[in-house]
């Protein structure tokens, strides 16, 4: 029969049908595997190294998203002895790190400052002034038991000038109530006004700082200690030097003609008070410079060029602080203004060194004012000792 006839079918050897036995004792030829020379063949690190997982693609096994071979089936294997491992190349540096801008430093500074609606600066402002209010209350209370020796201080430079002048050295009283709203309302009024002053212009600087950037905020020690100074400095130099000189000027101009002064202790007070807070008033002027030129609204080299304006509106408030239009006293304000103006601008010169880096030649400064100290003193010394002049505490302090 036919199917006696066929041939069986012969397996491989691996027991899969699908080809011919050898027939027996036939030359079955095998192919040559290549010969390589072992000490030219690079080691796999993979097999070398037992603690490394070897990759897939050199054993056979499956890729994601390929089928799984059947069991038994015959997958050709590469020679892992050709493929070549790709070096991994390491990963690049991280770029350097850029220098921050103004504007993220901007960004920084502004979080420190504080928002407030305009309600809230209403609130904020009325708080300021109760509390500097409290402040001046309480300096009050503790000048009204120094109402005497204040009145004494106050009261010395009119006594002075009018013994100088040779007249009877007393001031008068026109009304009943002239002492009591002079020697205890208006007298500890002004001194709580000195004694609080760095109280209140605490409460103005906790006002505005909110406002202010971080390194702005840093000039709240140095701007309470130099308004203060400043302010205080300028009420002593109205006592000791403006007032004094002024008033005796005042005082002696009728006495050649029959004329004597009868000074009340309303009118003098009245001046007394313009002038001292007039100039102490007027001695803030560096602190306001600076603060122009901290908010670059000013420039020392604006100041500079504009000097001239500026000389010309501080003789204008002059003539308008001052009580009579000599010119003696005219001088007495104005001179120490303008020289306070141009202390201003020096200062906010320094301020601008600063932001640009730069320094101030202080040594240089120093050895000039030392060398026109020096060179005063030798003149005053040969003055004194070859030409007969001696001290005096007045000006011209030399006399002969």
């Amino acid at each position: 029969m036919e199917d006696e006839r066929k041939e069986p079918q012969a397996l491989d050897s691996s027991g899969m049908p699908g080809e011919t036995a050898p027939v027996e004792g036939a030359v079955i030829s095998t192919p040559a595997e290549p010969t390589q020379d072992v000490s030219t063949v690079p080691e796999d690190p993979y097999r070398s190294d037992p603690y490394i997982s070897p990759e897939p693609e050199h054993y056979g096994s499956a890729q994601p998203g390929q089928a799984q071979p059947e069991a038994g089936a015959i997958v050709p294997v590469s020679n892992p002895t050709t493929t070549a491992v790709t070096p991994v190349a390491p990963p690049p540096p991280p770029p350097p790190s850029e220098p921050p801008s103004s504007d993220d430093e901007d960004d920084e500074e502004e979080e420190g400052m504080l928002r407030m609606s305009f309600m809230e600066h209403l609130q904020e402002l009325r708080v300021r002034i109760l509390r500097a209010l409290v402040g001046v209350a309480v300096a009050f209370i503790l000048s009204l038991t120094f109402c005497d020796p204040l009145w004494r201080i106050v009261s010395e430079p009119a006594i002075d000038a009018l013994k100088h002048l040779g007249f009877t050295p007393k001031l008068v009283i026109i009304s009943p109530m002239e002492g009591f709203s002079i020697i205890w309302i208006k007298l500890p009024l002004l001194m709580s006004i000195f004694l609080a002053s760095p109280w209140v212009l605490y409460q103005v600087w906790a006002f505005i700082s909110p406002g202010l950037y971080k390194k702005e905020r840093r000039w709240a020690v140095p701007f309470i200690v130099c308004t203060t100074g400043l302010f205080i400095t300028g009420g002593l130099f109205a006592y000791f030097v403006a007032f004094r000189y002024g008033l005796e000027f005042l005082l002696g101009i009728g006495r050649d003609v029959n004329v004597a002064p009868m000074v009340t202790i309303n009118e003098y007070f009245d001046l007394f008070v313009n002038v001292t807070l007039g100039i102490a008033l007027v001695f803030e002027l560096p602190v306001v410079i600076f603060f122009l030129t901290l908010l670059h609204i000013a420039s020392p080299r604006f100041l500079i060029k504009n000097s001239r304006y500026a000389v010309l509106a501080i003789v204008v408030l002059a003539a308008i602080v001052t009580p009579t239009p000599d010119v003696f006293n005219l001088m007495l304000f104005a001179v120490p203004m303008c020289m306070l103006f141009f202390v201003g601008v020096f200062a906010s010169y320094l301020l601008v060194l600063k932001r640009e880096g730069r320094k101030f030649p202080w040594r240089m400064v120093f050895l000039v004012i030392l060398g026109i100290i020096v060179a005063t003193a030798a003149t005053g010394y040969i003055l004194i000792t070859h030409y007969g002049f001696h001290l005096i505490q007045k000006w011209p302090f030399l006399i002969r």
